[in-house]
């Protein structure tokens, strides 16, 4: 039997397997009760834990990536003490300027008080090591890199070779070497001074040696505070975890609430509609034919007072001889509009012969009337 299996087993034993699976994976919207319901599933979930971690990753890939962080972590130290390093000679170079053409006491005395040197010798030191920087740099961009071409133009047709020309002498490169540590320390020392104050800015107006042997302390505090900060992450995640389950559990019990509300809608309160729903029916449809009985009595009144009833005989008689004679016509003309059809196949001559029809019946119907007419007029 595999491992995971043998420890499944061990889980299965106890009697908060449940809790145990949801302690041993990650965030997620699983819940006991879903685990309770699905007993295989708990099963398989118990068995995937004993190889994956808090963060859901498997043992072998979590240990992978450590190792690639560390690797990382190494590589961005190295990168960032070499960047340290020269951000600390930019500054160094950007406060020797200022304070250069700021400062209220001649800048070769002041410079020489602080640094014990003299003021050509501290210029020199400065503008050499200005120079280093910018030559080396722009010699690095011109490098090419793997993934140029090497038979790509360089900036200007230049070469590191032909960059590197520019350095200073020999002579003035070792004597900047030689200063540039108690230098570099100097600089360093009051950034470190800087940040303790920032740190405890109580300590601000402390003398330069407590505020040194304070500084000795620094890193302790920091561990410190960096160890409280990490508790209180997993603090807060182990209550996030907490305040996640509790929320799931709201919402179930909730789920539970609104499904027991909507059954007792629906087995009291929808009957007791549906009942009042009938006799409101009921009732409107009573109202209904009491107000169309009362409006045909209305007319009924209404053609009274107006007419007899010989006059009323005789109008429903006139528009039952029209409504007759309409419905005839509608017959008619729909037989007419089936027939039209079938004429308008024969195209225009036919209709040159219907025209012409039409025309002689029209005197044929004139003639016959003169005819009639001088007949009577005979007869008289």
């Amino acid at each position: 039997m595999s491992v995971g299996s043998e420890t499944t087993n061990c889980l299965e034993t106890g009697d908060n397997l449940h809790q145990q699976v949801l302690a041993s994976l990650p965030p997620c919207d699983v819940t006991e009760e879903v685990l309770t319901q699905n007993p295989q599933f708990c099963k398989l979930l118990a068995t995937l834990t004993q190889h994956l971690d808090k963060s859901g990753l498997t043992v072998q890939l979590k240990a992978d990536l450590d190792r690639a962080e560390q690797k990382l972590q190494s590589q961005k130290r190295q990168w960032l003490r070499a960047e340290s390093l020269y951000r600390g000679l930019q500054e160094m170079i950007q406060e020797f300027y200022v304070q250069k053409h700021k400062s209220t006491v001649p800048p070769d005395q002041n410079m020489e008080d602080a640094t014990n040197f003299s003021g050509e010798s501290l210029l020199q030191f400065y503008e050499t090591m200005e120079r280093c920087l910018r030559v080396t740099q722009c010699a690095k961009q011109l490098e090419p890199s793997s993934t140029t071409s090497q038979d790509q133009p360089s900036v200007l047709g230049l070469t590191p070779q032909q960059v590197l020309q520019l350095l200073p002498s020999e002579k003035n490169v070792q004597q900047m070497k030689q200063a540039l540590p108690t230098q570099l320390e100097r600089h360093l020392k009051e950034k470190c001074l800087s940040l303790v104050s920032y740190y405890q800015p109580e300590w601000e107006n402390e003398s330069e040696g407590l505020k040194t042997n304070k500084l000795s302390h620094l890193s302790t505090l920091l561990d410190k505070d960096k160890k409280r900060t990490e508790l209180l992450k997993e603090t807060c995640r182990e209550n996030t975890v907490l305040l996640q389950r509790q929320t799931q559990l709201y919402l179930s019990e909730l789920i539970k609430c609104i499904q027991l509300f909507q059954t007792l809608l629906s087995d009291h309160r929808l009957k007791i509609q549906t009942d009042l729903d009938g006799k409101k029916l009921n009732y409107l449809e009573g109202k209904c034919e009491i107000v169309f009985q009362k409006i045909k009595t209305e007319m009924e009144e209404i053609q009274l007072d107006t007419y007899s009833l010989d006059t009323i005989s005789a109008h429903r008689k006139i528009r039952e001889k029209l409504e007759s004679e309409l419905t005839a016509c509608k017959a008619e003309k729909q037989a007419l509009e089936m027939e039209l059809p079938s004429f308008e196949v024969l195209g225009k001559d036919f209709k040159a012969l219907a025209e012409e029809y039409f025309r002689l019946r029209q005197e044929i119907d004139m003639k016959n009337w003169a005819l009639k007419e001088l007949t009577k007029y005979n007869e008289k």
